[in-house]
């Protein structure tokens, strides 16, 4: 397979469709890297093509060209789905090891189950861990309510799988599990699409599925797992709706008389751009992600933002001269409509089991310390799980208390402190030159996947800037999305782990670097940056040699994860064996 390069498709939303002069700005700009767009046709900046493998790679397999389309078309699915196959053999090899209550499982198994049986979370009593391990089914589900401070969703998936497996660490952790599984595919056809590119869509899922953090949070039955996986199903539908958008924008152009489309300026302001099932179902995922945790409140913002200025970008490129009034007049309010309000609906409904049960924690405070209200006209379930949520919001920012493993999100994309979810020592260990073995589970990145994301999330930010690629733009948003909120609430107790939401993003990030250190693929046309065509023997070198570096990286981040993976799967192993893998002080 061959890859496409970042290069082969820059700044398709900017620029004037009618190839005016660059503003002084932008000469003022060149001196950092920008360049002019690339001379490609209207419906290729609309509706960009896919790659396609070169035919050197069949010939140097003795593949016919007509099994090598079939190959093609195979692969679009096959080679994602090889990828996910990977990542769930992984994800579920010994997935009930440590046969424990390890970390927030604690809380969340537990609210899960009671959920799931009665409705609402209950009030458990202290130590029943060990009970739940031994005999769970001698442990009684409480009737009191319990207070809780994260909204149902997530508890209502864990509680799904415990419902199939029974209230064991297999059964707390199999859901979880199975949407860090589906969230490598995810990734591998969002990568496709966003990159055009099969070879990279799968590269960015292959990154996924051997980072260290999302590999122990797919095995953990906590709850920033499945908000990534709503955040990541919500940025997939985005960018389906952006293409179908767009080709719809495109087919009603007009074609002069050569069959090459034409901007038209009066097409590109009026047209409506109809039903947008793909940005509806973005709502409901969003929606979701924030009946999970709250902070899948700020993607939805970040992500409601993002979609209006890809509509902007459509309006442009199609010879808007107005594209944002254009948008305004007749994408704004639908946008809105598609994803706000579904969202909040959404939320509203993952509170049923409180709702209709009427023994939930609160459940009845309008009835009794909240009656007389001025509000009163409203539901009393209404006004009861708004005051609920006014308590659980002075909670979540009053949280202030210390913790072991507590950081900052400045420290988070160069691991400063990772969390240990569980650690066992053995005293009796022959292997070990001190006597002793240690098994924990940390919750960490692969460190040189990381690490080479803080160059990638450079040369993104750059890209975005000063190539105006809106891909670029778009993985920005989404590791802004989930980690720069948490940049205003640093006097509360934060953790390393609520990165796993954005980590999709790192990947993708780390994707388009590689895209650009291989080069673009053959027939794609020059790299104006460096002056080299396709058919230039000294680019062809350039590519091999890129070619070479990419896929040293990724066997470097692949071997990274291989070495961490008694620390990600709580394996016993020698004391030296342990010390050697803490390469920074902070993570002891």
């Amino acid at each position: 397979m061959t890859s496409t390069a970042p290069e082969t498709q820059r700044g398709q939303d900017a620029g004037d469709p009618l190839g005016e002069q660059p503003t002084s700005w932008q000469r003022r700009l060149r001196r950092f890297g920008h360049v002019p767009r690339p001379e490609t046709s209207l419906r290729d900046r609309l509706d960009p093509p896919w790659t396609r493998p070169g035919r050197q790679v069949w010939s140097v397999l003795a593949i016919s060209p007509h099994v090598a389309d079939r190959l093609v078309r195979w692969s679009a699915w096959g080679g994602p789905l090889l990828v996910t196959l990977v990542a769930g053999l992984l994800r579920f090899w010994r997935l009930d090891q440590p046969n424990a209550v390890i970390f927030d499982e604690t809380y969340y198994a537990k609210d899960a189950w009671a959920l799931v049986n009665q409705g609402y979370e209950g009030s458990w009593p202290k130590d029943v861990d060990k009970l739940i391990l031994k005999d769970p089914s001698s442990v009684p589900i409480p009737t009191d309510p319990g207070y809780v401070v994260h909204p149902p969703v997530g508890k209502w998936i864990i509680g799904f799988g415990e419902q199939l497996f029974g209230f064991t660490p297999f059964g707390w952790r199999f859901m979880v599990a199975v949407l860090g599984t589906i969230s490598v595919l995810l990734l591998c056809r969002i990568g496709r699409r966003l990159f055009r590119s099969t070879f990279l869509g799968c590269l960015a899922g292959l990154l996924l599925a051997v980072d260290g953090l999302h590999f122990v949070m797919s095995r953990t039955a906590l709850l920033d797992l499945i908000v990534m996986f709503f955040v990541l199903a919500a940025f997939g539908c985005l960018v389906v709706d952006r293409d179908r958008s767009r080709r719809r924008l495109a087919d009603a152009l007009p074609v002069d008389e050569e069959g090459v489309l034409r901007p038209d300026a009066r097409i590109a302001e009026t047209l409506r751009l109809g039903w947008r099932p793909w940005r509806l179902g973005a709502g409901v995922m969003l929606g979701l992600a924030f009946a999970t945790k709250w902070n899948g409140l700020y993607v939805l913002a970040a992500f409601g933002l993002m979609t209006v200025l890809w509509d902007v970008g459509t309006r442009r490129t199609a010879g808007a001269a107005r594209p944002y009034m254009a948008v305004l007049r007749r994408d704004l309010t639908p946008a809105f409509l598609s994803t706000v309000p579904v969202a909040i609906v959404t939320y509203i409904v993952s509170w049923t089991g409180w709702i209709v049960t009427d023994k939930g924690y609160y459940r009845n405070w309008a009835a009794t310390e909240g009656k007389g209200s001025s509000w009163s006209w409203l539901p009393d379930w209404l006004r009861s799980l708004w005051h609920y949520e006014t308590q659980v919001y002075d909670f979540h920012v009053g949280l202030t208390s210390g913790h072991t493993y507590e950081s900052n999100p400045w420290s988070w994309l160069v691991l400063g402190r990772p969390v240990s979810y569980f650690y066992e020592e053995q005293t009796v260990c022959k292997e070990s030159s001190t006597g002793k073995c240690a098994a924990e589970v940390l919750a960490i990145g692969t460190p040189l996947l990381w690490w080479l994301a803080c160059f990638a999330l450079a040369y993104v930010v750059w890209r975005w800037l000063f190539r105006r690629d809106w891909r670029a733009g778009a993985i920005a948003c989404g590791v802004a999305a989930g980690w720069v909120p948490w940049f205003f609430y640093q006097e509360r107790t934060i953790f390393l782990f609520y990165a796993v939401v954005f980590v999709p993003f790192l990947c993708l990030a780390v994707t388009m670097l590689l895209g650009a250190i291989v080069g673009p693929a053959a027939g794609t046309g020059a790299r104006a940056d460096l002056g080299l065509t396709s058919k230039d023997p000294t680019g062809e070198r350039r590519r091999t040699l890129g070619a070479i570096a990419a896929g040293v990286l990724v066997l470097l981040i692949i071997w990274n994860f291989i070495y961490f993976w008694p620390l990600y799967t709580g394996t016993s192993i020698p004391e030296d064996l342990w010390r050697d893998r803490m390469w920074l002080d902070t993570w002891v």
